[in-house]
């Protein structure tokens, strides 16, 4: 009969100071088993953080030179709590294998001498455990991933539409402003002319030139979010190199960077393959990111720009973009793509560029996350692939759309509140 489970998947670590010990057990379980040995308690935890993924059971004695095995126990839980710890102790450290069971410090415990036969199954059922309970994590990870991308992406189509009006709508009321704005002048002059000058002419200038600044930043803001959530009729039509697209947004900000004294650390190896993309979505994606980072870094602060290729059957380039700036607090990191959230001491605009941001990965079949520690910098991972698909976008009505935020947004903040 066919064995459900390979054993030497997982490794097994025996700690114990006796010699003997640790080659009788290398001898007796080594072909059935993947072995690690140490003679040392501080020893066998060095083993487990060099294999640590490769480690599914640790089984150690208690009496040892130095640190005693319920250390190691304890230190493995606290390191990686899913590993299998197993106890082997002599009948006169009882109380410290019952004190291990009680305080859920170790799986099982072994008496010496062991009894092969015994331990061999211990082991078994052992490893077993550990590769069913890896499975179902792997499994509800992989779920759990579906489940929030498919949420994102519902989410995108929503505010992807909420976009477009808004634009819509707030750039047909600007019109009339701006119009009003551009007749200003006009006014002035002929107020000046019939009555010997204005009674505040530095006001008034100062005041016009205010508000056409405003209109064209928020301009500037819907168009960002117009284009990052349309779909192009020719998508992923241009050739680029990453690094060449990076050096090109790179040089549009340069005056602003130099201004900050903020450096730039590129790190992108001339190695990376060709990516399809539309290019000046693309493009602007990185502009939108250097555009946050001047406005949030503090002066003489660093920027650093890393890229990798991750291969596969379909392979993908992993973007990291990190600064030393003094970081995001938790609740503001988890809300770091909604624009619809006030945050205190960001400037007012940040979400809006970072949901840009968003739209840009997802139209390019990839994701974008962002980690940070309080006064330890921020970081940006941006995953995308060498060749993207189109990603469809639904279309929707108002109503279809109102549904669509009132029925997600509860799963929508659980599923991105740990994440």
């Amino acid at each position: 009969m066919n064995n459900l489970y390979d054993y030497k998947k997982f490794g097994i670590l025996y700690v114990d100071d006796e010699e003997k010990s640790l080659s009788n057990f290398a001898r007796a379980f080594g072909e059935e088993f993947r072995v690690f040995t140490a003679s040392t308690a501080q020893a066998g935890f060095g083993l487990l953080q060099k294999h640590a993924d490769e480690i599914g059971l640790l089984m150690t004695d208690q009496r040892m030179p130095g640190e005693k095995g319920v250390w190691l126990l304890e230190k493995a839980r606290q390191f990686r709590p899913n590993i299998l710890r197993v106890l082997v102790t002599a009948y006169a450290d009882m109380d410290a294998a019952i004190a291990a069971v009680n305080s859920g410090a170790i799986y099982k415990y072994v008496t010496k001498p062991w009894d092969p036969p015994q331990l061999e199954l211990t082991l078994r059922q052992g490893l077993e455990f550990f590769m069913v309970q890896t499975e179902r994590d792997q499994l509800l990870r992989e779920k759990m991933s579906v489940l929030r991308n498919m949420m994102i992406a519902d989410r995108i189509v929503s505010l992807g539409l909420l976009a477009a009006g808004l634009s819509h709508q707030i750039r047909n009321s600007l019109v009339a402003v701006k119009t009003f704005l551009d007749l200003a002048p006009k006014k002035m002059a002929e107020e000046r002319a019939s009555t010997n000058g204005l009674r505040n002419p530095d006001f008034w200038k100062d005041y016009h030139s205010n508000v056409q600044s405003q209109i064209e930043k928020i301009n500037s803001l819907l168009k960002d979010l117009w284009t990052a959530s349309e779909n192009s009729t020719t998508p992923f039509a241009d050739e680029i190199s990453l690094k060449d697209t990076l050096a090109e947004s790179v040089e549009t900000y340069r005056e602003q960077f130099a201004g900050r004294r903020i450096e730039l650390e590129m790190n992108i190896p001339e190695s990376l393959p060709k990516m399809k993309v539309d290019k000046p979505k693309f493009k602007r994606l990185f502009e939108l990111i250097f555009k946050e980072e001047i406005a949030t870094l503090p002066a003489g602060s660093k920027i650093s720009f890393s890229a990798e290729l991750q291969g596969g059957e379909k392979p993908e380039i992993f973007v990291r973009i990190s600064d030393n700036g003094p970081g995001l607090p938790p609740d503001a990191l988890r809300v770091v793509f909604d624009p619809f959230v006030v945050r205190e001491s960001v400037p007012s605009e940040y979400g809006i560029n970072l949901m840009a941001c968003f739209f840009i990965v997802h139209h390019h079949g990839g994701t974008i996350d962002a980690t940070s520690l309080s006064g330890r910098g921020t970081t940006f991972t941006i995953r995308l692939p060498v060749h993207p698909e189109r990603v469809p976008l639904e279309s929707a009505s108002e109503n279809e759309f109102l549904q669509k935020a009132l029925l997600n947004d509860e799963l929508w903040k659980k599923l991105t509140a740990g994440g």
